[in-house]
This record gives structure tokens, C-alpha cells and sequence, in this order.
């Protein structure tokens, strides 16, 4: 967490004391390699995410779901919150005849792929109106599979540079993540918005229900194969240098050292503040996870059209978000992680405030501009130093598993809890839930606060 409240570093570092960078050699960290392969495998990590989430929520609410099913149906993102539980194969099980050929990361990372690109034509041919059920499964096919890129992504980024580059590359991965959502949120709205045009030209006075569907699979089937940036980019990458462990002499010593042994190293190096990170990262986005659920149904519910809603919250929100992971990242080099987890965590709260005001101001283009840029801008840099801060916890040697626990854990409570989001719309109204976001963004603050306080003191 930070120097004080943990042992020395896993990877090897010079023992004098580093020199800060000129801000010319900060921003040129962005241009190397590893920051480039980043980015696009961003791209490809960002992708599914608003499919069975955002995008998808807006499509269910467009075919006439109620708000208290959106937000139960919500939990099909929970697979993101378990993804520790197979994280250990991810990290040490090999793919027969993909390993060998690509390495450990790249191979799971591949299969991943392919599965997502599969699930996402599942839902772009199944209709939600008659055939609810095959959606679910196939979303939560999407999640799976997007949730075992996720662990291995993770774990050849952290794998791929020193703790000190780990902020330039959560950047370029956030460019490349939010991208992917301006194109799996905007683009497929667009899609759909030019679709139901195209079709119901020649079918006029024909059902209003058949061209619509037709108009998301046409979207969902582009978005599966815009899946081929993240093949082709694991395919023309390098494996990274492969952490040697030593050889399990049987199938109890193998289970120890995947399963259990990253946990325990985990509580070895952090000993008595343990609980405290593991609580700090269990709802440090809690604010911006809960709202984010239904921020769709609200859009459509106070009148806004796809293209109002591509055009400001999926494009010009997300390049407001590049701005503040970029801005993010930038200040976790020169002033450090926790100082701007501070920063975060505080504008994520105060933004879910103007959602409420929003709520009660009608439907107004200008006022959404301003709300989804303020909103977006502290999300990119909270999103930027929580990874920084993520990445700084891991141990190299069980990179997969470790930060797949603490991914995990950051989106299990809020996963959860978003679950009854739609339920307690319904009951007690947009303003209210918005003003209740805000508020849990709380107890991150009060727990930033101790882990600052336990720095100081270096207890």
C-alpha cells in the first residue's frame, strides 16, 4: 500500500534513491512499446463490459423490461467479482497445444477472446422480448469469458514492465478501455439507431418489434468482431519473461502453491494491515459501480434518443475519462498513488450529486454534457491510480491470482448491491438514489484517511 505499511518491494529496484522524472520523460513513457501493446488490449478488455452491462441495459429497457429486472439481471457482472476463484488455473494451468505455441499468457489470453466473440453473436441473434433466457446465458458466457481475459491481461501488464512504469501502462490501458467503450457504447447504439432506419424503409407499417431486433444484432454482430483487434494484437505480441517456479512434486504441492500459496504471501507482506486493503479495495468504487447500473434506464426514462445518448455519454463522456486517466496516471508518477486515490475517490462521490440535480432539471442536452463530463473526468482518474495502486500490491510471482483477487473484490460488494438498484429506483425515485451513491462514497474516503494516517505514523 505503501512503503510504510509494507515489506520491501518484489521486484528488484536500485538502491538509491530514484530521481523524478523531467515531464518530457513522463509523457514519453506513453509512446514504448509495452504502452502501445496496452493500449490496444485495452481495447479489447473494454469491449464486452458495456455489452452485457450499459448497452445492454439500455436494449432491455428499449424491450419494455422494468427497471427492478435491469438491475437484478445486473448480477450476470458478479462473474467479474468471482473471477479469483479460477484465477489459479489461469495462472499455472496450460493449454494443450496454445501454450506451447504462445506462451502462458498469451494462449489464455486468445482462448478468451474467441469465447467472447462467440457469446457476443449469441446475443446479437437471440430477441430479449421472447427469448430473455438465452440472452442471460449467452451475457453471462460474455462475462466469463471477459472476466479470464481480464486475469490474464492483468497479469501480462504487470508482467511486462517495473512497478515504477505501472502507471503510464494502467493509462494507455485505460485509453484503450474507454475506446472500446465509445465503440461498444456509442458505436453500438449508432449501429442499432442506422438499422432500424435501413430496414423499416422497406418494410413500412410492418412490426415495430422485428426491425428493432434486427437492428441490435446487426450492432451486437459488428461488436463481436471487433474482437479481432485484441486477436491479432496477442498474436503479433511477445510473451513476457516467464516467472520460473519451482516444480510441484505432486498434485497436493501443485494445489498448494496455486491455490493457496498467492493468498498467503498476500497476508505475509502485509500482516496487520491487511484487512485494511482488502477493505479499501472492496469499496473504493462503490460510488461509481452502484450508479453506473442504471444510468441507461435513466437516460431513456427522462426522454434522451440513442444518438443523444451515444453522442454525449459514450463519446464525449469517454473522452473526458481519457483525459482524467491520462491525468490520473501522470500525477500517481510524480506525486504518488495514495494522494491521488484521495482525489478520486472524492470526485467519484460529489459527481453522483449532480446526477440528482439532473434528475430534477428534465431533459436537457447541455445540462447532460456538463453532469457526464464532471462525472467522467473523476472516474478516469480514480480508475488510473486504483490500478497503479492494484498493480503496486502484487507480487510478480503470482500475478494472475493476486490481482485477480483484488479486481475481484473491488467488484463484488458494488456488483451486489447494484443488484437492488432498479428495485430502489422504483421505489423511491431517481434524486434519491443518486443522493444514496454519493453517500457510500464515504467510508472509502474515512479509509484512505487511516491508510494515510498509518503511512504517517508507520504503524
Amino acid at each position: 500500500m505503501s512503503e510504510a505499511m509494507t515489506e520491501p518491494s518484489v521486484t528488484p529496484v536500485s538502491a538509491d534513491a530514484p530521481r523524478k522524472p523531467t515531464w518530457g520523460e513522463t509523457l514519453r513513457v506513453y509512446l514504448e512499446p509495452a504502452s502501445l501493446r496496452m493500449f490496444a488490449l485495452g481495447f479489447s478488455a473494454g469491449l464486452p463490459l458495456l455489452l452485457v452491462l450499459g448497452t445492454l441495459s439500455f436494449r432491455l429497457r428499449e424491450a419494455g423490461l422494468d427497471r427492478t429486472t435491469i438491475g437484478y439481471l445486473s448480477w450476470v457482472g458478479l462473474a467479474y467479482g468471482f473471477k479469483w476463484v479460477w484465477s489459479p488455473l489461469v495462472d499455472r494451468l496450460p493449454i494443450p497445444l496454445l501454450t506451447r505455441w504462445l506462451g502462458r499468457r498469451r494462449s489464455w489470453l486468445l482462448l478468451s477472446q474467441l469465447a467472447i466473440m462467440a457469446a457476443l453473436a449469441g446475443m446479437a441473434l437471440a430477441d430479449p422480448r421472447s427469448e430473455l433466457t438465452l440472452v442471460v446465458w449467452c451475457a453471462l458466457a460474455v462475462a466469463f469469458a471477459s472476466a479470464t481475459q481480464d486475469i490474464a491481461l492483468d497479469a501480462f501488464r504487470i508482467e511486462s514492465a517495473d512497478t515504477a512504469h505501472q502507471g503510464a501502462l494502467a493509462a494507455t490501458y485505460q485509453t484503450g478501455y474507454r475506446l472500446a467503450m465509445i465503440w461498444a457504447g456509442a458505436g453500438v447504439l449508432w449501429l442499432a439507431a442506422r438499422s432500424e432506419v435501413a430496414v423499416t424503409l422497406p418494410m413500412a407499417g410492418g412490426p415495430g418489434a422485428l426491425y428493432q431486433q434486427g437492428a441490435w444484432m446487426t450492432a451486437y454482430l459488428v461488436m463481436a468482431a471487433s474482437m479481432v483487434v485484441g486477436v491479432v494484437t496477442v498474436l503479433f505480441s511477445r510473451e513476457p519473461a516467464r516467472i520460473e517456479l519451482p516444480p510441484a512434486r505432486n498434485a497436493a504441492e501443485w494445489l498448494r502453491g496455486a491455490l493457496i500459496e498467492p493468498f498467503a504471501d498476500f497476508l505475509r507482506r502485509y500482516g496487520r494491515h491487511a484487512l485494511l486493503v482488502l477493505a479499501l479495495i472492496g469499496v473504493y468504487r462503490i460510488s461509481d459501480v452502484v450508479m453506473g447500473i442504471m444510468a441507461n434506464p435513466f437516460y431513456v426514462d427522462m426522454g434522451y434518443t440513442k444518438d443523444e445518448v451515444a453522442a454525449v455519454t459514450k463519446v464525449y463522456g469517454v473522452i473526458m475519462t481519457l483525459a482524467g486517466a491520462f491525468i490520473g496516471g501522470a500525477l500517481s508518477l510524480r506525486l504518488g498513488v495514495m494522494r491521488v486515490l484521495l482525489l478520486g475517490a472524492l470526485l467519484s462521490a460529489a459527481t453522483n450529486l449532480l446526477f440528482a440535480w439532473l434528475a430534477g432539471h428534465g431533459h436537457d442536452v447541455p445540462a447532460l454534457i456538463a453532469v457526464v463530463s464532471a462525472d467522467n473526468l473523476s472516474a478516469g482518474v480514480a480508475s488510473a491510480a486504483f490500478i497503479a495502486y492494484l498493480s503496486g500490491l502484487t507480487n510478480v510471482r503470482y500475478s494472475a491470482t493476486q490481482y485477480a483477487l483484488f479486481s475481484s473484490m473491488m467488484l463484488l460488494a458494488p456488483k451486489w448491491l447494484a443488484g437492488y438498484s432498479g428495485a430502489f429506483v422504483d421505489a423511491y425515485g431517481y434524486q434519491a438514489f443518486f443522493v444514496g451513491t454519493a453517500l457510500l462514497g464515504l467510508p472509502v474516503l474515512l479509509l484512505i484517511f487511516w491508510a494515510a494516517r498509518l503511512t504517517a505514523t508507520g504503524r
